[in-house]
């Protein structure tokens, strides 16, 4: 995509959504990375749903941490790998309690140090914090980004380096929303919406 084209898509896309910002709901950097580590292969809704119990009960990483993981599985179990995540994010909560005073470290190496907590977790938790520019993929930015032509990379990382090469820092966050935006309400996985897509002038996969 040429430079023209892609500002022509970054108007494009503020335009249709005029407000990027993550569809979880949390109020702390600790709701924060745990509910992007529940959202693996979930959808935000479920999540949602989950938290509204699981922060209640343990509102921080120290009662997080020492919870008992029958009493975690059996709230996060509407959760995709409910077992898994469980072990994971008491496991995360017990390190950043006794290692991180019960903050969230703020750089790439340290958070994926933590048990459950992969690049893409990563990202999300230093773009939304705003500790450092980063741009997420997850599978709707990784599908929407190839559409477009943005990227021919056949992993997410690949994806990031293409996008981050061609987008200002200033961009990341919100072009990382408005891509997920994108792929979760038009261009989905399955029977993409082309002909009720703003971008199809832009995209070389328009139907």
């Amino acid at each position: 995509m040429t430079p023209k084209k892609r500002a022509k898509l970054i108007a494009a896309l503020a335009d249709l959504y005029p407000e990027p910002r993550s569809e979880l709901n949390f109020s702390n950097d600790f709701e924060l990375i745990i509910s992007v580590m529940l959202s693996a292969q979930c959808t935000d809704v479920k999540v949602n749903q989950v938290t509204l119990e699981l922060f209640k009960k343990y509102p921080n990483a120290s009662r997080l941490g020492s919870a008992k993981l029958a009493d975690v599985e059996s709230i996060i179990r509407p959760i995709n790998y409910f077992k898994t995540k469980a072990k994971n994010i008491i496991a995360t909560s017990e390190i950043l309690s006794e290692q991180y005073q019960g903050k969230v470290p703020r750089t790439h190496e340290e958070l994926t140090a933590l048990p459950g907590v992969g690049r893409k977790t990563a990202n999300v938790v230093l773009g939304e914090t705003g500790a450092v520019p980063a741009l997420p993929v997850d599978t709707h930015v990784f599908r929407v980004a190839r559409r477009l032509g943005l990227s021919q990379g056949k992993d997410p990382h690949t994806v990031e380096l293409d996008l981050t090469k061609q987008f200002p820092s200033s961009e990341w966050r919100p072009l990382h929303h408005r891509l997920i935006f994108h792929g979760r309400r038009v261009c989905k996985a399955r029977n993409p919406a082309c002909d009720q897509c703003k971008l199809n002038d832009l995209c070389p996969s328009a139907c």
